[in-house]
């Protein structure tokens, strides 16, 4: 606790924080993988149509 002092001292001699807004618009990319909903969808027709032909099986 005797060490946070200082450093909140220090902290308030610092200069001003300034927040400005960027000129361009932020862009957030998100690379979203879908392969494993794809294999899943896949797996489950697979199984229907094993259930329903079961003699090609």
């Amino acid at each position: 606790m005797m060490k946070l002092g200082p450093v909140c001292g220090l902290a308030a001699l610092g200069g001003c924080i300034n927040v400005n807004a960027p000129s361009e618009p932020i862009v957030i990319e998100l690379n979203i993988n879908i392969r494993q909903e794809v294999i899943y969808r896949l797996a489950a027709d697979v199984e229907d149509n094993i259930e329903a032909n079961p003699d090609i099986f």
